[in-house]
């Protein structure tokens, strides 16, 4: 969008909106691997090993299911290739011996460190375009979204 046309975005719907700036963000981060030589990195890995690098150092299994939101086989399926690909290890959680945990090997945090640059270099651009407060004010909006889906979350049934 172009600074002279400011009153488009009020006719696409937010959803829209939200699909194309992911697209934005995936493609810049996606590219710079590729040319990197981490062009092996899976559906949904990005956002394993972008959570990983901005969360904690080691991070349960189970977390990671929920948050991607896929079938437990799917995660699983994930994780070994991430694994198998050596941008992730998994380990046995020491404080409960029956739960995994990952964490990024060092080729995992190389990837990370690429993928944060160009998730960067997007921001920046972004920056140039809109004024601090207009970016304030979207992660404001973004925020509350995911507030949304994290009450919603915790109403669901738990299954056992």
């Amino acid at each position: 969008m172009s600074k002279s046309d400011t009153a488009r975005h009020r006719e696409i719907v937010m959803p829209a909106l939200l699909r194309h700036a992911r697209t934005i963000y995936g493609g810049a981060m996606r590219g710079a691997l590729d040319r990197a030589g981490f062009d092996d990195i899976p559906a949904n890995g990005l956002y394993v090993i972008g959570g990983l690098a901005l969360g904690a150092e080691e991070v349960p299994l189970a977390n990671l299911i929920r948050d991607l939101r896929i079938s437990k086989q799917a995660a699983g399926q994930l994780v070994d290739t991430l694994v198998m690909r050596g941008y992730l290890e998994r380990q046995v959680d020491p404080a409960d011996r029956r739960r995994l945990v990952v964490r990024l090997t060092e080729r995992g945090a190389e990837a990370a460190t690429i993928q944060g640059k160009a998730r960067d270099a997007v921001d920046a651009k972004l920056a140039a375009r809109v004024s601090a407060e207009d970016i304030a004010a979207a992660r404001r909006v973004l925020y509350a979204l995911v507030e949304m889906g994290i009450e919603a979350r915790e109403r669901e049934p738990t299954s056992s």
